[in-house]
């Protein structure tokens, strides 16, 4: 799983500092003309529908009300924007690809709203790209991986869900995501396993997510 050596204690103090404050939900954005202009940080969370986005946004903010979850793929029809007090930085939940339960115009809609967003937004420091771990790489992902490539837009994997498999299955497809990173020249190497409910490698991507608004 995550090499916690990766991540001294000082960094993991200022992944704590950051959730320590209060974190609230600024808008919801359906069309880039309505995209913030402020210039802040942007740091987006993508992935499958159903992969867990919201739900991990709320365990990494220890706030289980601030992205609305729902286990009805397609829920997410927005890049809703979240932030701290204190800091300029959004976290972007969006809208998830592929699945949905909704109408075929809509979920083309907000599909073409990804897209024109994670190929043209210059705020977009990283893209923190859900898998679930029970799954692994899916055709979706390795479109959505080639167009960041494309447009050098640096991207880390997150493994969703890492307590719903065994550790040695969790291990292969750790490896087999590594592996297939060497592929991605804009991906980052570091592969983060991590689970809302029990609170796996939590502590390591807020740590992440200081470094990224710290550098």
């Amino acid at each position: 799983m995550t090499d916690a050596a990766l991540f001294s204690p000082e960094d993991l103090a200022a992944g704590e500092r950051l959730v320590a404050r209060p974190w609230r939900f600024i808008k919801g954005v359906v069309a880039l003309d309505g995209l913030p202009d402020d210039g802040w940080t942007e740091v987006a969370f993508a992935g499958r529908s159903n992969v867990g986005k919201s739900s991990l946004i709320n365990a990494m903010v220890r706030n289980g009300g601030l992205a609305r979850t729902s286990n009805t793929p397609g829920r997410t029809q927005e890049l809703n924007f979240f932030a701290p007090a204190e800091d300029a930085l959004y976290l972007v939940d969006m809208p998830g690809y592929g699945f949905a339960k909704a109408p075929k115009d809509k979920v083309e809609a907000w599909t073409s709203l990804i897209r024109a967003y994670l190929a043209g937004r210059p705020t977009l420091r990283r893209v923190f790209l859900l898998i679930d771990s029970r799954h692994g790489l899916k055709p979706p992902d390795r479109e959505i991986m080639k167009m960041l490539d494309a447009t050098a837009v640096p991207y880390q994997i997150v493994l969703t869900k890492a307590d719903k498999i065994n550790v040695p299955a969790l291990e292969a497809v750790l490896r087999a995501t590594e592996a297939a990173l060497k592929e991605h020249a804009a991906a980052f190497p570091t592969v983060l396993a991590t689970s809302s409910e029990k609170g796996t490698g939590i502590a390591e991507l807020r740590a992440t997510l200081a470094a990224l608004i710290n550098a």
